[in-house]
């Protein structure tokens, strides 16, 4: 297993991995197989979407903070709840399929790094398994 450190800079951001988990990959030596994403923490995520428009990643903070507000009148005493439900909805995992060294994307496709509860100093495994 493989850890990225993430550093991250707001509140709620998405940082684009994808070079660094191809770099992993690549250096890992599996040609055909999977790599498992998973992120360790209960208000951070990963997602794979659009990369080409930086405008796509505004609009899925922005969507994101429209259906769940920090602020929303929750209970938990830690202040972070709209942090662990945006966690929920995104998710804490991705599978990748690997083809020649190189992880199986779209074209227009990136993997980001979600942060829900920033700034902070965050973690993302990644696994790589032979076929």
């Amino acid at each position: 297993m493989k850890t990225l450190e993430i550093d991250t800079r707001s509140r709620a951001e998405l940082i684009d991995v994808t070079a660094e988990v191809r770099r992993l990959i690549a250096a890992s030596g599996v040609r055909k197989g999977a790599a498992l994403l998973f992120v360790p923490h209960t208000t951070a995520g990963v997602t794979i979407n659009e990369n080409a428009d930086p405008d796509v990643v505004r609009d899925l903070l922005l969507g994101l903070e429209r259906m769940v507000p920090f602020e929303g009148g929750y209970r938990h005493a830690e202040g972070n709840s709209a942090a662990h439900i945006k966690s929920t909805l995104v998710g804490t995992s991705q599978w990748l399929i690997v083809e020649d060294g190189q992880p199986v994307l779209g074209t227009w496709q990136g993997i980001y790094f979600c942060e829900f509860d920033g700034p902070r100093r965050r973690q993302l495994h990644v696994r790589i398994l032979p076929a």
